[in-house]
């Protein structure tokens, strides 16, 4: 059975023309959680460095920051499956290309932003614990390459990220409350 005819079949699940399937609005939903959890640790981190509120946000960075990076993957696989039919994207070939190269900009940032922090522990020398599970412990060689990687751009490409999903919420917003068009809605709402 095509995809086409399993998405045709269980509309509710899979993205069709009128509007985003379950979980892709999961998806959509629970990073935007997870990105808010992580910028406000990273701002808190450098605006309130001695804070209880920045032990609190920051003691889970390295948490949330992988399942974003796993969510990402997940995430990127399941739009190429649904990508035959997932709404459009804008009404000119401007507007659509755009957004197109805005999701994609987006995307890669989700994973090469927690890439570079995963490569860069693990370029210390340090274990890799995720939600108290070693993935990787400690004790091989360092590195200094996986390092100065990590440090040169994950908080500079974190940022970069934290722009475009900025750009993403406004460009939603504007959307919903001047062109009072579907697009919210779609991710909202799902399939019609």
């Amino acid at each position: 059975m095509s995809a086409e005819t399993i998405a045709e079949r269980r509309p509710f699940v899979f993205d069709s023309p009128d509007g985003f399937g379950i979980v892709s609005r999961a998806l959509h939903w629970g990073m935007a959680a997870l990105f808010a959890w992580q910028f406000t640790s990273a701002a808190l981190r450098a605006l309130a460095p001695d804070s209880a509120a920045r032990t609190f946000f920051w003691a889970y960075h390295v948490d949330i920051g992988a399942t974003i990076f796993v969510l990402a993957i997940a995430r990127g696989l399941w739009g190429l499956l649904n990508a035959p039919h997932r709404p459009a994207e804008g009404d000119s070939t401007f507007e659509r290309i755009a957004a197109q190269f805005g999701q994609l900009a987006l995307h890669a940032l989700m994973i090469v932003v927690p890439l570079l922090a995963i490569l860069r522990s693990i370029g210390n020398d340090r274990a890799f614990t995720v939600w108290g599970v070693e993935l990787v412990a400690a004790g091989g060689e360092k590195n200094a390459a996986l390092v100065a990687a990590g440090n040169a751009a994950h908080g500079l490409l974190g940022w970069a990220l934290a722009l475009l999903i900025a750009g993403h919420i406004v460009m939603a917003l504007f959307h919903h409350l001047v062109r009072r068009d579907a697009t919210l809605a779609r991710m909202l709402g799902g399939p019609r």
